[in-house]
């Protein structure tokens, strides 16, 4: 067992496995990973978190204001759909990766490596914007349903 300090968040998070975090008052807790781990699970935590309950509309009919709302009918279908959509994206990334490795993809044309290439960076960025849309719905719907308990 080693005990590093380091200011570098970088070096921190591709050499530790475990994090000791000083969180106030006498407080400390580990985490499992590195410095983003950390972030990430401590917004994760906090999103987690029961808001207090919100006030009574200044009508009185009881009804909350604000607060998580449910997934749209649109958002539903989306989520539903997201993972067969990063499923058919990452399936063409591998074999669109395995089309440029082969030893005759040369022989395609002139433009064939950089017409591939630009369809990896934008498979790359479609995966990305996917994962995150997944996320920020399945947050949605995890607060929906951790208010409504």
């Amino acid at each position: 067992t080693v005990l590093l300090v380091s200011h570098d968040r970088a070096f921190l998070d591709n050499v530790v496995s475990s994090t000791l975090v000083f969180e106030g008052e006498g407080q400390v807790n580990e985490y499992v990973g590195g410095y983003a781990d950390w972030q990430r699970q401590t917004r994760q935590a906090e999103a987690a978190k029961p808001k207090p309950a919100p006030k009574a509309t200044a009508s009185g009919n009881g009804k909350p204001r604000g607060g998580p709302s449910k997934l749209s009918y649109k958002e539903q279908r989306e989520l539903d759909a997201l993972p067969a959509q990063i499923e058919a994206l990452e399936t063409e990334q591998v074999e669109t990766a395995e089309a440029m490795a082969q030893p005759d993809f040369h022989e395609r044309g002139p433009g064939a490596y950089e017409t591939a290439q630009k369809r990896m960076s934008a498979i790359a960025e479609e995966l990305e914007a996917a994962f995150e849309r997944w996320e920020a719905l399945e947050t949605k719907q995890a607060a929906y349903e951790a208010a409504r308990a």
